[in-house]
């Protein structure tokens, strides 16, 4: 399976992602509580589903979080941080109101890319920089 292919370097390549985007985010105003997000998708995606034999979603409101706690990615943080192509919506993360708009303009990815045939984007990524609105839920 694509998602469980890893190279040798690879949680040392995520945690260099992950403070990359980190720094973006606080440069955008995020006010992130975590070193280290945790990784939702915002919408559903049948893809992720797909890994997992008895798969279950967890489905939070939105409105839940302080948008100061939560970061986007059009696609996954590590393509798309990685990915060397044109694409605008590359190498940044996104504030909610920026992604919905990145939304009008490309559409949601879990649509037009459902089998991955048009590049790594399956999803939106939501990065979840504080643990508080997710203990409430487990």
């Amino acid at each position: 399976m694509f998602a469980s292919q890893r190279f040798d370097d690879y949680m040392v390549v995520r945690r260099q992602l992950e403070a990359q985007a980190r720094a973006l985010f606080l440069a955008k105003g995020g006010s992130p509580a975590n070193a280290y997000p945790h990784y939702m998708t915002l919408g559903p995606c049948e893809w992720i589903k797909a890994w997992y034999e008895n798969a279950e979603v967890l489905q939070i409101p939105l409105d839940e979080f302080d948008p100061a706690s939560i970061s986007f990615t059009y696609g996954d943080l590590f393509p798309t941080m990685r990915y060397q192509d044109e694409k605008p919506y590359r190498k940044n993360v996104y504030s909610i109101t920026e992604i919905f708009k990145l939304i009008d303009e490309y559409g949601w990815p879990q649509v037009w890319n459902r089998d991955g045939d048009h590049g790594p984007e399956r999803y939106i990524e939501v990065q979840v920089w504080d643990d508080a609105v997710i203990r409430r839920f487990f």
